[in-house]
């Protein structure tokens, strides 16, 4: 099998991870923050130190480091906690439906107003654009770093200032970027990332990075393991945003996968978008074989295409077939197919232990279908 689905979840995951989470469930520990005893104790020792290296990836503090279940439940968390009725959200034309449905469904409820920022036939938005689409009422904007379809990457940085100049946050969708980009620089003031993609970490984790001038109302509430002498949330952080047990097993590999990439994360940055330049030079010269997304533009560790004569999800099966893991269809942002004019592609992703080899096995069997069409 030759596994090119990174986007959707990274594999392999390194030895360190594979057993940190087999380590805390075969050792005796215990719910962290829920008991005095030293299983309980040595529990919460791994979840802080996951807190803490995560903050220290992210150069923020581990308080405002907030467990969450993947980046869907992060960018939730972030708007639902945030938004009030009446306010205008700025978003983007390459968002994913964990950002468009919630907006969407308080939109659709009279609860707040959308405005898409102009991008670019190249499919980048310059700071300009938020000048054009900003109101008094603007209260967020919610930019997605780079897009799951063509893996162009935005520049968070300037269009953070932009929207900064206005005295409007921002909350960066970093699921296609985390632990390949440098997200400390931006100066978002809302961070969401899954755990199980770029950061090499299990399914069922992710992180939302509360800034220090954000205060969101909770989404769930219940136990925290503090103040229970109170029937109402606490306060403090992160305990206000983290009711219920925490996914253990999870935590434990996601501390190594964040040990694992901030160690390497500029190498795998440049190694994936070298095997993407491969995979897109190789594509191009297929005839029959349409790739998507500018060559110029700044972009991660993923790439669209499609094969003249035949449907995506027929493409992808048949190299699911031949042993290929890539993924057609939609990829859950119909508002990105909207504006490359498709009903889906086929899409390629590589992780940091993709090989050029597999590229060129996959290449020879994309020539294969495509002279088949």
């Amino acid at each position: 099998m030759i596994y090119l689905d990174n986007a959707a979840t990274s594999w392999p995951k390194p030895e360190s991870v594979l057993r940190a989470v087999m380590g805390v469930q075969q050792k005796p520990f215990g719910n962290p923050g829920r008991g005095g005893h030293r299983a309980s104790l040595c529990a919460g020792r791994v979840v802080y130190a996951c807190r803490e290296e995560a903050a220290r990836f992210l150069g923020g503090v581990p308080e405002r480091v907030i467990f969450t279940l993947n980046c869907t439940d992060a960018l939730n968390m972030a708007l639902r906690g945030f938004l009030h009725k009446g306010d205008h959200v700025l978003i983007t034309h390459d968002a994913h439906n964990a950002v468009m449905r919630p907006l969407c469904g308080m939109e659709k409820r009279g609860e707040i107003t959308l405005s898409v920022l102009r991008a670019g036939a190249d499919g980048l938005i310059a700071p300009e654009a938020i000048d054009e689409a900003v109101t008094p009422a603007t209260a967020l904007c919610v930019l997605t770093h780079a897009s799951n379809v063509t893996g162009t990457i935005q520049d968070a940085k300037g269009l953070t200032e932009a929207s900064h100049r206005y005295g409007v946050p921002v909350l960066l969708d970093a699921a296609q970027t985390a632990g390949t980009i440098n997200l400390a620089d931006i100066g978002a003031d809302l961070l969401a990332m899954p755990g199980h993609k770029g950061l090499l970490g299990p399914m069922g984790t992710g992180i939302l990075y509360v800034g220090e001038q954000m205060d969101l109302r909770p989404l769930r509430e219940g136990g925290t393991g503090s103040s229970s002498e109170s029937v109402y949330q606490p306060q403090l952080l992160p305990d206000r945003y983290e009711s219920g047990t925490l996914a253990l097993p999870g935590l434990a590999g996601l501390l190594q996968g964040i040990r694992f990439v901030r160690q390497h994360c500029a190498e795998i940055h440049a190694y994936e978008v070298q095997l993407i330049d491969e995979l897109r030079s190789g594509l191009k010269n297929i005839p029959g074989v349409k790739v998507y997304g500018d060559d110029a533009a700044p972009h991660g560790g993923v790439l669209s295409f499609n094969i003249a004569g035949y449907d995506s999800a027929e493409t992808a099966d048949r190299l699911d077939r031949a042993g290929f893991c890539l993924r057609g269809g939609l990829h859950c942002a119909p508002s990105m197919h909207h504006f490359l004019g498709t009903e889906g592609t086929v899409r390629a992703s590589v992780g940091p232990f993709s090989t050029g080899r597999e590229i060129d096995l996959l290449l020879a069997e994309v020539e294969k279908i495509a002279k088949r069409a």
